[in-house]
């Protein structure tokens, strides 16, 4: 190799000046220093460089991007520490919130806790603990909303209550009705010959109407439409089929399910899930559990967009179940004799299903709320309204069609207007952008902008000395976490091989997939327009605990072992006492993290902290109303 020549046999300054360039830029180097050096040492750079193949340099890459990240994330969370609120529970809490552990609903917490210091939020997946098949009024048959892996052997259905039976002939005679003239519409006319052309006049002039409005003013005509069906069928007055008698033949079957829990089953449910998200004393007397869904036009991948927990589909029916399961006396009674968790008489559990898509809220057997709740509740309601205006106006710096300067309530009429608009390939724009995961009290994360990119796990290492809790936890949500993460990820990095390309040429195939116009092959995947925001790491997945419970943990499980040994998901901890945070190497073990020297910045609100941005953004501290 002669002298100025790189080892692929370019000449340094006319083959290799722009690759140096760039290279000494990475790696934070000005031109003083590289003169300083010599030739010799630009050589070498270039060197290194070239004995990397393309796989080997891309992984370098990756891994740099992951660590900045990463040091954005465990800076924010050290800056953080004993700063959180809720880290203690006292007697200013006046109602708890418990929503999916969903990276799209933190900041619908952050803007939440914002509104109302006084809330408490917590996080878990949003199957609650109950998984079961479900049958709604008016379904023909049950839904597992159930985590994929999982078989469900418990039915629920909803029931009307007595004395219902008339409104509940007329409203079926009804749904039947409309059901048959939405075929006919959508169906009979390219099917019958002889009377396509006479229903295509016939309906010519009301489609036309109802196209123009659904083009011109989709938020109104959406409203429109929905208050006229509700107005035809009528809203029929229900409660659950849910407790069953105690088994005395056979065990119940996924193709032979048991209708309800029985007591036994009910106990044992509620009393896991509240140990396991660390709600185990400290009550407020209202505590709601929120589950979620998104709805929207014309959208083949809707299911992207609801519950991962409840194999894509809506998990507000488990929020009501879990609800219905905690208010019984029965239940209560046999969770402080069994459990030593005492709920008081004042404490009143709440199912409620939030709409990730358009911000509004469903409230479930708010009937049966006790009128010395009503006043709490309307007070819960008005700062769940507020924040939903905030969380919309957060969302919309993202949105290209959403005006350039709105206010919280312009944005919130955006966000609405997309649910119902059926040319809108982007509704909401899902897990987009999520890069991270902790499993803690909500002390570790409280009080941080983190820009929608984490998953929130409730876990409190005070109450799991042995860390079978803790190990529940990782085996259930560390998967979904990163199970998310790689479809994003992967649907990123190569959209073509790995996503399904551009909604815009996408045909339904016998409602089982979609196919790219009339000639390809199903694809899998996520769409362009899904991730078109995302960037592409693996997910950070901070555990606040000890690091001896977690080597302990992942040495006696070789799921864990095969998901964060083969470097699917990265692992690190933060001590709930020191502070100190630890990452994880498969080969090495636990390294410390040391903090930079810089200062995180800090913001009054998350709206001054993003205002003017549509790239994500690093953390910020946000000042906090008060501490607990």
């Amino acid at each position: 190799m002669r002298p100025g020549t790189t080892a692929t046999g370019r000449d340094l300054v006319s083959g290799d000046a722009w690759r140096l360039f760039r290279l000494v830029q990475h790696l934070g180097l000005c031109g003083n220093d590289l003169r300083h050096q010599g030739t010799e040492a630009a050589m070498s750079l270039l060197q290194a460089l070239d004995s990397l193949d393309e796989a080997t340099r891309g992984f370098l890459w990756l891994q740099a991007y992951e660590r900045q990240y990463r040091d954005q994330l465990f800076s924010a969370v050290a800056a953080n520490h004993e700063r959180g609120r809720w880290a203690e529970r006292d007697e200013r809490i006046r109602a708890q919130l418990v929503f999916c552990m969903d990276d799209r609903e933190e900041g619908y917490r952050r803007n939440l806790e914002e509104v109302a210091p006084h809330l408490e939020t917590l996080g878990a997946a949003a199957h609650f603990g109950v998984p079961h098949l479900w049958q709604g009024l008016d379904a023909t048959q049950a839904d597992a909303l159930t985590p994929v892996v999982y078989e469900p052997v418990n039915l629920v259905r909803e029931k009307p209550l007595p004395g219902q039976e008339a409104l509940l002939a007329q409203h079926e005679r009804r749904r039947r009705l409309r059901l048959a003239v939405s075929a006919l519409l959508n169906q009979g006319i390219r099917r019958n010959l002889l009377t396509s052309t006479l229903l295509v006049a016939a309906a010519a002039p009301a489609a036309l109407v109802g196209l123009a409005g659904k083009v011109l003013a989709p938020l109104k005509t959406g409203h429109l439409a929905e208050t006229l069906k509700e107005r035809f069928e009528h809203r029929i007055a229900t409660h659950l089929a849910l407790t069953a008698m105690e088994d005395k033949g056979a065990a119940p079957h996924p193709k032979q399910p048991r209708e309800g829990f029985t007591d036994g089953e009910q106990l044992q449910r509620v009393a896991e899930f509240l140990q396991n998200l660390g709600l185990t004393d400290g009550f407020a007397p209202l505590v709601v559990f929120m589950g979620h869904g998104s709805d929207s036009e014309n959208n083949p991948h809707l299911a992207a967009y609801d519950c991962g927990a409840c194999s894509g589909r809506h998990s507000g029916p488990n929020a009501l179940v879990f609800c219905a399961m905690a208010n019984r006396a029965a239940v209560r009674q046999r969770l402080a004799q069994d459990y030593d968790i005492h709920i008081p008489d004042g404490t009143w559990f709440l199912g409620a299903e939030h709409n990730t898509c358009t911000e509004d809220i469903r409230w479930y057997d708010t009937d049966l709320l006790p009128g010395s709740h009503r006043q709490a509740f309307g007070e819960l309601q008005a700062s769940l309204q507020e924040a939903g205006q905030r969380h919309a106006h957060e969302r919309c710096r993202k949105f290209a069609s959403a005006p350039p300067d709105p206010t919280p309530e312009q944005a919130l009429a955006h966000v609405r207007a997309r649910r119902f608009d059926f040319s809108q390939a982007r509704p909401e724009l899902g897990h987009a952008t999520n890069a991270g995961a902790f499993i803690g009290r909500r002390s570790l994360s409280q009080g941080v902008f983190f820009d929608r990119r984490v998953f929130l796990i409730s876990y409190d290492w005070r109450n799991d000395p042995q860390g079978e809790i803790l190990e529940r936890l990782l085996l259930a949500n560390g998967p979904v976490g990163a199970g998310i993460s790689l479809e994003y990820y992967f649907s990123t990095v190569d959209n073509d091989g790995y996503g399904t390309g551009t909604k815009v040429m996408h045909n339904v195939s016998g409602l089982l997939g979609v196919m790219e116009g009339a000639s390809s092959d199903l694809r899998t995947g996520l769409p362009r327009q899904m991730i078109e925001v995302h960037e592409a790491m693996r997910l950070q997945e901070m555990c606040e605990a000890g690091t001896g419970m977690l080597t302990r943990i992942y040495e006696r499980q070789p799921a864990l072992q095969e998901l964060i040994g083969n470097g699917w998901l990265l692992l690190s901890a933060k001590d709930p006492l020191s502070g100190r945070i630890s990452v994880f190497d498969p080969r090495k073990g636990w390294m410390p993290w040391q903090a930079g020297q810089d200062t995180l910045p800090e913001t009054d609100c998350s709206s001054d902290w993003y205002a003017g941005h549509r790239q994500p953004l690093a953390p910020a501290l946000v000042r906090q109303a008060f501490s607990s």
